[in-house]
């Protein structure tokens, strides 16, 4: 049996319409994909109670309009709850997983070691006694979140265009105190069931690169082709947000859209067929794009 191409793909969560920057970023991926003979893959992130069906609709049928085509119906985090609990209670027999009751203003009001990066977790609950988790369970009076027992401080990946990256690797979250999978756990779980070999995101998720690579080698998946693309910027130098003026597909039309996106890339072509043709990424721009309506 022939074994299918790797894959691409675009991973959006639902909790608000795209925007041009994260339009150019599916656009990127796109490109990525079908121009290494990859497949590509739609996945709607909608673990998050802040999600929406009717927006994730909208982003896919966005999507769609400017001429990206996926492989297969999009898929959605929600459709196989079991995926991630198979994990979850793999970890937990290997000793690998332990309850935390911390706050986030717990861990940042915690003292950390000398060089630990900013809200990296200081290991407050990672070696209590049953004893003592018993004591922190009764004070907070809370669910605890499932954190992951990390073996090294730091890991290393290979991305396309920034190079070798190094970065920390703490005990991060695996599943939360509401029971829902973290992003980091669900991410290479997704990954890995659906054959995905090739990552392509904003430059702002790279920092997470190195915990997702360590938590797939400690499942057996090899570390997948990253490639982290600049962000988009608003005049004023801030990453685009809708209440700074980012505008969206409906507001700004598919073609607009299209061009300025081509011409952020320094493409002549007004359609993602005619981009693919002239996309080498080795010639991609490395600093963020400042978006200026007009």
């Amino acid at each position: 049996m022939t074994r299918p191409p790797g894959a691409g793909r675009f991973a959006p969560s639902p909790s608000a319409d795209l925007h041009i920057g994260n339009l150019r970023t599916a656009v990127l991926a796109w490109l990525f994909a079908r121009s290494t003979g990859r497949r590509f893959l739609m996945r709607v992130e909608d673990l998050d109670d802040r999600t929406h069906t009717d927006i994730a609709d909208r982003q896919l049928a966005d999507l769609a309009a400017l001429g990206l085509t996926w492989d297969g119906p999009a898929t959605r985090q929600t459709e196989h709850p079991d995926r991630y609990d198979v994990v979850v209670d793999t970890l937990r027999r290997r000793g690998l997983l332990f309850e935390c009751y911390c706050t986030r203003k717990d861990i940042a009001q915690a003292p950390r070691a000398p060089h630990a990066p900013e809200g990296a977790y200081p290991g407050t609950c990672r070696d209590l006694t049953d004893a003592e988790r018993h004591t922190r369970r009764r004070q907070t009076g809370r669910p605890p979140a499932l954190r992951l027992r990390t073996d090294t401080g730091e890991f290393t990946v290979h991305d396309l265009l920034h190079g070798d990256y190094t970065g920390a690797v703490d005990d991060f979250v695996i599943r939360r105190g509401d029971g829902v999978p973290a992003y980091n756990l669900a991410v290479v779980v997704d990954d890995a069931a659906s054959g995905v070999d090739q990552v392509v995101r904003a430059d702002d998720l790279l920092a997470s690169a190195p915990r997702q690579a360590h938590l797939a080698r400690l499942l057996g998946h090899p570390a997948p082709t990253y490639a982290h693309v600049p962000l988009v910027l608003n005049a004023a130098g801030a990453r685009l947000a809708k209440r700074d003026g980012a505008v969206t597909l409906a507001e700004i039309g598919v073609q607009r859209a299209l061009h300025r996106i081509g011409e952020s890339l320094g493409y002549t072509s007004l359609t993602v067929e005619g981009m693919l043709t002239e996309f080498e990424p080795q010639r991609l721009p490395r600093a963020p794009w400042v978006y200026r309506p007009g």
